[in-house]
């Protein structure tokens, strides 16, 4: 694409339609970022353009390229380009033909109106044949009234001058003013549940065998390692039936209505991880209770299973599951996980209704897509089970799932 001097001077004009992503004084001022957008034309959202240094391949999760990052509108940029460093993330998503990156900027930026930070993840969804799943979790999840939902962006990505399909643009799960807010000390903490065999410390293990990947505080101490484990351990305790009469309740242990928000999205879509497995969020500081989320990391859910067991729409599963299981041994949190789906169960359902306005928003982009990746038909690897004869007969199939799975469980 060359930008002509007409399309420069639109620079201010279409930057208004992706708030916050007007050029906000990155050394670059006058330079730009070459798209060749002939095969693939615009579809409507933005195009994030990244470029490494000496265009080096991006294949792992550590190692940190330094690049430069622009966004585009329909025919020229709305930003100016800024420095950052770029490397691959994920677990298994990672090893995928279509992979996710990692963007960590030299300054805080404000991207398409979400507030100013320096940390932002660009997700792949590719084993998401609908690219929706994670999108809609954000919005049960704001819907619901969590503390903090990781805000998200569609957008088409091309890196090192190829187009690399779409994406979502989000927020990462950190501590921050605008993210996950809590204090920065040695005693509150932010910690996930992570498969046992990704120790990347900091980290903590407890005495049922399970492993916590801390987020915050990032260094630290025997201390404040032996203050969380001693808490995981006293409640896993409690939920194994180590409570002290009726004095002892849930309640004076973790947040009941992030528990149960974080379980009945979990439990609604069937997702694989929010079993226990891996990418569930926690927080706790001395002295208070243990909160559950952000949500993160729903690829493997609404109907989208990696295991045969876990496809249909029937069956509790989540609460079956690890310390689901514990904790639902408990009559009191049966009876207030039941009350909590009647109060809000109607937005379980506007979510299956709000499945045509989200596919609506990336029609054009998932054309794109499939003309980059054609996979649609493939069950080539784990996260690619079913074969569908186009995207539509994608979309029909999970809005089917979700119907079915909301009968059931309005039945149970």
């Amino acid at each position: 694409m060359r930008l002509s001097f007409v399309k420069s001077l639109m620079f201010l004009l279409i930057a208004l339609l992706f708030g916050g992503c007007v050029y906000d004084g990155t050394d670059d001022e006058m330079d730009y970022l070459p798209i060749d957008d002939s095969q693939y034309p615009y579809a409507g959202i933005p195009r994030v353009v990244i470029e490494t240094e000496n265009f080096s391949q991006i294949r792992d999760v550590e190692t940190e390229f330094p690049s430069r990052l622009q966004i585009y509108g329909d025919s020229a940029p709305v930003s100016g380009v800024y420095k950052l460093t770029v490397r691959g993330r994920g677990n298994s998503s990672a090893k995928m033909p279509k992979y996710g990156l990692k963007l960590e900027f030299e300054d805080k930026v404000k991207m398409f109106g979400m507030p100013k930070n320096r940390d932002w993840a660009l997700i792949a969804n590719y084993g998401d044949k609908t690219h929706l799943r994670n999108f809609m979790m954000s919005r049960i999840s704001e819907w619901l009234g969590a503390r903090y939902t990781p805000k998200m962006q569609f957008v088409e990505l091309y890196l090192n001058r190829k187009y690399m399909g779409l994406y979502l643009f989000s927020e990462t799960v950190k501590v921050g003013k605008n993210r996950v807010n809590i204090e920065e000390n040695d005693s509150t903490f932010l910690f996930e549940k992570e498969d046992s065999k990704k120790l990347d410390p900091p980290y903590v293990t407890t005495n049922l065998g399970y492993t916590f990947h801390v987020k915050s505080p990032k260094n630290m101490t025997e201390k404040s390692e032996a203050l969380l484990t001693e808490h995981l351990n006293e409640f896993e305790i409690f939920i194994h039936g180590g409570h002290n009469g009726y004095s002892d309740t849930m309640s004076k242990w973790i947040d009941m209505e992030d528990y149960l928000r974080y379980y009945w999205v979990q439990e609604y879509s069937k997702n694989e991880d929010g079993s226990f497995a891996r990418s569930v969020y926690m927080t706790w500081s001395k002295g208070g209770l243990i909160h559950f989320g952000p949500l993160w990391d729903f690829d493997l859910a609404f109907g989208n299973a990696s295991y045969d067991q876990n496809k249909s729409a029937d069956g509790w599963y989540i609460r079956s599951q690890r310390w689901n299981r514990l904790i639902f041994n408990d009559y009191y949190i049966r009876l207030e996980a039941q009350k909590f789906w009647e109060d809000h169960k109607e937005l379980f359902y506007d979510l299956i209704d709000s499945v045509p306005l989200y596919r609506k928003g990336i029609e054009k982009a998932i054309a794109n897509e499939y003309k980059r990746w054609p996979i649609i038909r493939n069950t080539e690897n784990w996260a690619l089970k079913e074969p569908y004869d186009s995207y539509d007969e994608a979309v029909e199939a999970m809005v089917k799932w979700m119907k079915e799975r909301y009968e059931w469980i309005e039945e149970h």
